[in-house]
């Protein structure tokens, strides 16, 4: 098959230009497909639906893998028009450890792999049936909306990695103390530091569920600190995510314009 051909095959396959219509009807196809398979695995957790319509759900499934299964197999045959996947071989093996290509491989990977395992234990059949949710993150591919909040996290994850950085060592510090601060033999909750963490991680995130908290003076006012605190901390993942879809929203206004 020529180069052309490959081209206009990813081109219908990849997010659709404004006047590629034939491109524009696949991702509205691939989005609904994707969503509906969502929605199946949901509501077929319901016993009283799966029963009835067990069968239904089962053809549905069938269609979704061989049109997912077709798009995977259509997207490594193209592939070798793209520079850095050129080479017919190892281009090719490249772009099947690429991230995009992985998720579609984790998308359809559930379904035949009891055939390869043979296993009939229903709970790991129960795991591979909700392991169909990777289904949703094919979506990256084809919604602007996803796409910006990747190329937010991408652009900004040196500050967010600081960030998680210093609710980490917050989490250690805090359940650190408050361990030997609160502990006694005989007190649940906080017997140990990885289990003084649950305390640690409930109150920073100020959700406080209350099935553990201290009860002497000093433990309560370090609780206090660090509940005003994790209101801080928790407060700044989402300044500098706000920050950066402020700035790609006006780069991305700009370029519209320049294009213009």
């Amino acid at each position: 098959m020529s180069k052309a051909t490959k081209r206009k095959v990813l081109k219908t396959l990849d997010r659709a230009e404004e006047a590629d219509t034939l491109s524009k009807r696949f991702d509205t196809f691939i989005m609904t497909l994707i969503l509906l398979n969502v929605a199946a695995v949901i509501i077929e957790t319901v016993d009283s639906i799966h029963d009835q319509y067990s069968l239904y759900f089962q053809y549905f499934e069938v269609f979704s893998v061989v049109v997912f299964s077709a798009e995977y197999l259509f997207r490594v045959w193209a592939c070798t028009v793209l520079e850095k996947y050129k080479h017919p071989l190892f281009g090719r093996i490249r772009y099947m450890f690429s991230a995009s290509a992985i998720i579609d491989l984790l998308a359809i990977l559930p379904f035949y792999l009891p055939f390869v395992l043979n296993h009939s234990d229903g709970r790991i059949i129960r795991i591979l049936r909700l392991a169909r949710l990777v289904r949703i993150f094919k979506l990256g591919r084809y919604s602007q909306a996803l796409t910006l909040i990747s190329d937010v996290v991408k652009k900004r994850r040196e500050e967010l990695i600081v960030t998680l950085t210093l609710l980490i060592i917050m989490l250690i510090f805090a359940s650190t103390l408050m361990y030997y601060i609160e502990y006694e033999p005989d007190k649940p909750g906080f017997q140990s530091i990885p289990e003084t963490m649950w305390w640690g991680v409930a109150t920073l995130t100020t959700v406080g569920y209350g099935d553990v908290y201290p009860v002497t003076a000093l433990g309560k006012l370090l609780g206090a600190a660090i509940a005003i605190m994790g209101v801080g901390l928790f407060a700044l993942p989402a300044g500098i995510v706000a920050a950066g879809f402020e700035s790609e929203l006006k780069n991305r206004k700009k370029k519209d314009k320049d294009q213009e």
